[in-house]
């Protein structure tokens, strides 16, 4: 009897026990289901989330049409001369598509003491001025800029040279030949017609020459720094015709950032005419220290 007790006793034991391990099993199971269920669904998320519009966090800035920049200088004198003289200029560079034009006005203007003749009193007048008007325009043959058209209007009338004013237009071809992060050289060549207007003289009274020429262009520009840089533009209006005077022109200027839209401009600029009245000089130079403000 007792060993038909303990008999029963391990049977109904080791089936709670294997009833036990299978429910463990099975819990174990049904967590391995579930762990399963919920991986499928992370990634079902992540791929709808991939497919979400994302919203860049770096956007690109886009170069604006309309750049522009004005200049002022001034030199005023007292004491036994009383006389002023301002040099202010306009430069404005808009560009879209393939199309680029540049406008440049620069005015100089000298102001002195005049004594009236008729009672003898002194007023303070503008007595002599430079101003000038240069355009031009470049439409490029490529989308990588290298060979571009081009088109140009000058107009100068200068109280301090041998003419009432000068005038010139020209069109022709264009390439950007040299270009890196620090430096870029622009040339261009073409025929074109320019006209002058000398000043009264004593042989001579008023004549106005014209003639066609043969223009050639080239700026240099390179940054010698973050907040430096160096220009250097060469112009030369060829005549065409024998003993008619021709237009030669050098500017060097350096300019130094001196907050984000002021800047400090240094410039040296050589005219040079090769047919100038006899009491008068080829070679006109021009040094000024002005401020820039761009926009």
């Amino acid at each position: 009897m007792f060993r038909y007790l303990v008999f029963t006793s391990f049977f109904l034991l080791s089936v709670a026990v294997h009833a036990q391990e299978l429910s463990s099993q099975g819990e174990q199971n049904q967590v391995l289901i579930n762990n399963k269920t919920t991986q499928s669904q992370a990634t079902a998320a992540d791929i709808l989330s991939s497919l979400e519009k994302v919203t860049p966090t770096d956007t690109i800035e886009s170069k604006p049409m309309l750049i522009g920049s004005v200049e002022l200088g001034l030199l005023y004198k007292t004491g036994n001369t009383h006389s002023a003289d301002m040099k202010t200029g306009v430069d404005l560079r808009v560009e879209k598509d393939r199309w680029l034009s540049l406008l440049n006005l620069d005015l100089l203007i000298k102001k002195t003491d005049i004594i009236d003749t008729g009672n003898d009193e002194t007023h303070f007048k503008t007595t002599d001025q430079k101003w000038t008007v240069a355009s031009q325009t470049n439409y490029s043959l490529n989308n990588i800029e290298k060979n571009y058209i081009y088109g140009t209007v000058w107009y100068e009338k200068n109280d301090f040279s041998s003419f009432i004013n000068q005038s010139s237009i020209s069109t022709g071809w264009g390439r950007h030949w040299y270009k890196t992060n620090k430096a870029s050289l622009w040339g261009d060549i073409g025929p074109g017609f320019k006209r002058d207007e000398f000043r009264v003289s004593d042989n001579e009274p008023i004549k106005t020459v014209t003639s066609w020429i043969m223009q050639l262009q080239a700026l240099y520009i390179r940054k010698l720094g973050e907040n430096v840089e160096l220009k250097q533009y060469l112009s030369a209006k060829k005549a065409i015709k024998r003993n008619v005077n021709s237009i030669y022109q050098a500017q060097t200027s350096l300019t130094t950032k001196l907050i984000s839209t002021l800047q400090l401009k240094f410039a040296f600029t050589l005219n040079y005419n090769t047919d100038v009245e006899d009491e008068q000089k080829n070679t006109d130079t021009q040094t000024t220290v002005t401020l820039v403000y761009s926009f």
